[in-house]
């Protein structure tokens, strides 16, 4: 994308931006103005330029010379208006469409009644903050999700239990308190391997809290074949070395598109990202044919890859696929929009019968928003036959 096109589309975005901002202070004023006849507009308007500016300093944070808990402080800030600010948004666009919905068919009087206007904002208000509150209920919580795989014939000589993890986002707004939880449900799944399909960081390793702590926990993760991991789109950048000792120590091993024999009964392969955000240094993404050039046919071959947008590289030569990055939406509407973007956003996916099995997880934590509307966190188990 050149330079130009990249000005023209942040110009448009920005714009957009401040328009929907414009929309929800206007809806919202005349709200208020139903209840409180003497409202001040300017110092009302001053109030709203302030939220803006503090959204705009908790995007670009990671750029501004601040102490940390500064910086920490407008993340949380942005985090949880964006989700405001989305509900808020999609509230009164249906409110409105169905005021005028309503007038035009004549079940709601024209001119609308000041009765109406008030109720419809009242109700916009009350299920922004209810869906809110649940949202972050939910991001709370990490739910168990099970798959029975049967493979061909022989190629496999006995059960093999896999545990997937992906997107922790570690850095990211309330993802180190899940850490403790996710480690115990994984040991109560006993399984053979835990592979981790990227997104292990959020962009920043200093945006850790306790990396120490986090590491320990980590470090507790039970399989009788060990932690295998791969690199995700947020998981470069300016940190990646940070990062990268971060899972050494935590015992994690990093495939970075190579390939492991496992006890002689299935091989497992890590690939890079495709498309990650502030690069893997000197490491590039090799062509699959490279990797892949001596591995044993008669054995499972198990891919980690990250973006399911990649699915199509992978030949019936592969046994399983396992991938993240979706979070399936993380929230509604978004699970609609990643169903369209991806050939498949989440669950169990095979496109015939000589085509490898996909497993796309919605991730064990949150990105961005700490919320959860209409997907879940979650720990996979995968039964291979």
């Amino acid at each position: 994308m050149s330079a130009t096109n990249m000005i023209i589309g942040f110009i448009i975005m920005s714009s957009v931006y401040c328009g929907a901002n414009y929309y929800i202070a206007r809806k919202l004023y005349q709200w208020l103005a139903l209840i409180f006849s003497r409202i001040n507009a300017k110092i009302y308007i001053g109030a709203c330029a302030f939220i803006f500016l503090l959204t705009v300093f908790g995007f670009i944070r990671a750029f501004l010379p601040i102490p940390l808990i500064i910086k920490n402080a407008l993340g949380w800030f942005y985090a949880y208006y964006t989700g405001v600010f989305l509900y808020l948004l999609m509230y009164f666009v249906i409110a409105d469409f169905l005021i005028l919905f309503g007038s035009l068919v004549k079940i709601i009087p024209n001119p609308v009644s000041l009765r109406v206007r008030f109720y419809a904002g009242l109700t916009v208000i009350l299920l922004t903050f209810a869906t809110i509150i649940y949202g972050a209920y939910n991001a709370n919580k990490i739910n168990n999700v099970f798959y029975n795989i049967r493979l061909k014939e022989n190629v496999l000589s006995s059960e093999l239990k896999i545990v997937l993890i992906s997107d922790l986002h570690l850095g990211a707004i309330n993802s180190e308190k899940r850490l403790e939880i996710m480690v115990q449900n994984i040991n109560r799944l006993n399984p053979d391997i835990v592979c981790v399909a990227g997104d292990i960081f959020n962009d920043d390793f200093d945006a850790i809290n306790n990396p120490d702590k986090a590491i320990n926990i980590l470090k507790n993760i039970s399989a009788k074949y060990g932690v295998y991991g791969i690199l995700g789109n947020h998981d470069g950048g300016k940190t990646l070395k940070k990062m990268m000792n971060f899972l050494e120590s935590s015992n994690i091993k990093l495939l970075n598109d190579e390939s492991v024999i496992i006890d002689d009964r299935f091989i497992l392969i890590g690939r890079l990202d495709s498309k990650p955000i502030g690069g893997f240094g000197e490491m590039n993404r090799k062509k699959f044919a490279e990797i892949i050039l001596n591995e044993n046919a008669e054995i499972p071959i198990i891919v980690m890859d990250h973006n399911p947008a990649n699915i199509g590289e992978y030949g019936n030569e592969i046994s399983l696929i396992l991938a993240g990055h979706t979070h399936k939406g993380q929230i509604f509407p978004g699970n609609l929009f990643t169903k369209i973007m991806f050939v498949v956003d989440y669950g169990h996916y095979r496109k015939n019968a000589e085509s490898p099995n996909v497993i796309v997880t919605s991730g064990v934590s949150t990105w961005g928003m700490p919320m959860r509307v209409g997907t879940n966190n979650e720990i996979v188990s995968i039964i291979l036959r």
